[in-house]
């Protein structure tokens, strides 16, 4: 099992970056996907969640309405689009799963196990 993340750079306020999450050796058809980050001095924190096995999808308050998570089972990839970024949104952003959990209630209570190497995103002028 293994998850590569990509698409992280520098971005001014107000601009867009779209990551991607490339899986290998299970397909996207069952366990919830997540993306989360980590800004420096500060705790890794829930960015996104998708449920792969019926797109049900979960944001906490500060990615509502700015991040958009999906997937395109053909390339076994999810991505998450970002628009309207902040300074804030800075920091290492990660994919993560668990192949025994299928939703993302149980993502978020019992947090993933398998985890990809992360990619920087910077919002700064």
């Amino acid at each position: 099992v293994q998850l590569q993340a990509s698409g992280g750079g520098l971005v001014q306020p107000g601009g867009s970056l779209r990551l991607s999450c490339a899986v290998t050796g299970f397909t996207l058809n069952r366990p919830a996907i997540g993306w989360f980050r980590q800004a420096p001095g500060k705790e890794r924190e829930a960015v996104s969640c998708l449920s792969t096995n019926n797109d049900i999808t979960y944001y906490p308050d500060f990615a509502k309405d700015r991040f958009t998570i999906s997937s395109d089972k053909t390339k076994n990839t999810v991505y998450l689009q970002m628009n309207n970024l902040r300074p804030e949104d800075t920091g290492v952003y990660y994919c993560a799963t668990h192949l025994g959990q299928a939703s993302c209630y149980a993502q978020r209570h019992r947090g993933p196990r398998e985890w990809g190497q992360g990619t920087l995103v910077t919002v700064s002028s």
